[in-house]
């Protein structure tokens, strides 16, 4: 899939159609072109791009460090493997209007189908841990109505992270947020039941939440999360982590063990890696190739 191809399809529309459905949308976190092509072949219809999760990616931490180019490569990436509407996690926006502006513009051009934007000061912290310093939310609503005003398709989510200093004030901004233009709200580290109730209650329009694990929402099912109102559901580093946890067992029993036979059966074949990537099909681009046998043994 190229990327010429990807900007044919109107993925804000797709994605505003698919939160009109009943049941809660299960969004996959992604955090590169493999992982978005892996949760597409497994069905699922809407990624999510966790500016934690490219981070940690890269080896970085989840304060901002990333800029915005490392944010725009994985984007494309993500785009050409997968072409599924995708949400984009910006931070707080990578600077001040005119950085966010610009942003936006290079986002709905590349056919991005929403663009996540928080209400944190820089250097942003994950929505999860404490101490979470806030911008006004007069500053946040110029925010939206800049990232509104720079894009043509993509729809605009607006996270804030004021539930650590109370459920109110976080529907306060939740609801100004909304009147400001944003499509999408998503209220972050919700704490308990009671105020994921109370959010969808008082919050007109979609919702997103975040099942992420280790963090401070409780585990909730999407039969939960359906019951509860919200159209979306991200698991932002889910995968990156079970990504990382297999291949650190795996580095450490390759280098005691001086072979990787034992992580063997948990590999994918070099078959089965060839299907993800389109091996076969990309050969058939050039006719010039001849095309590639497996070896038996695999």
């Amino acid at each position: 899939m190229y990327l010429s191809q990807v900007n044919d399809v109107n993925h804000a529309a797709t994605l505003t159609q698919a939160m009109t459905q009943k049941a809660s949308l299960s969004v996959a976190g992604v955090y590169n072109p493999l992982s978005a092509k892996l949760a597409k072949d497994a069905g699922f219809k809407v990624l999510y791009l966790s500016g934690a999760a490219l981070s940690a990616s890269l080896a970085l931490p989840d304060l901002g460090v990333m800029t915005s180019d490392e944010l725009i490569y994985a984007v494309r990436g993500i785009l050409r493997s997968s072409n599924l509407p995708l949400i984009v996690d910006c931070d707080t926006g990578y600077g001040e209007i005119l950085n966010l502006m610009t942003l936006s513009q290079t986002l709905d051009s590349m056919g991005v189908a929403a663009i996540q934007i928080e209400d944190q000061e820089m250097p942003k912290k994950c929505g999860h841990l404490n101490d979470k310093r806030l911008i006004s939310v007069e500053d946040m609503c110029r925010k939206i109505v800049a990232c509104k005003a720079s894009v043509k398709k993509t729809l605009v989510c607006a996270r804030t992270d004021a539930g650590q200093l109370s459920i109110d004030e976080a529907i306060k901004r939740a609801v100004a947020y909304r009147k400001a233009g944003a499509d999408i709200i998503f209220v972050e580290a919700l704490g308990s039941t009671l105020d994921m109730q109370m959010v969808r209650e008082q919050v007109e329009g979609p919702l997103l939440a975040n099942m992420t694990e280790f963090g401070i929402t409780p585990e909730t099912s999407m039969e939960e999360w359906t019951k509860l109102g919200f159209e979306l559901v991200i698991y932002p580093v889910s995968a990156l982590r079970v990504a990382a946890a297999t291949m650190k067992g795996f580095y450490k029993s390759l280098l005691q063990n001086g072979s990787a036979s034992q992580f063997k059966e948990q590999m994918m074949t070099r078959s089965e890696l060839y299907d993800v990537i389109d091996y076969h099909q990309y050969e058939e681009l050039d006719k010039t190739i001849v095309k590639s046998t497996v070896p038996i043994s695999d």
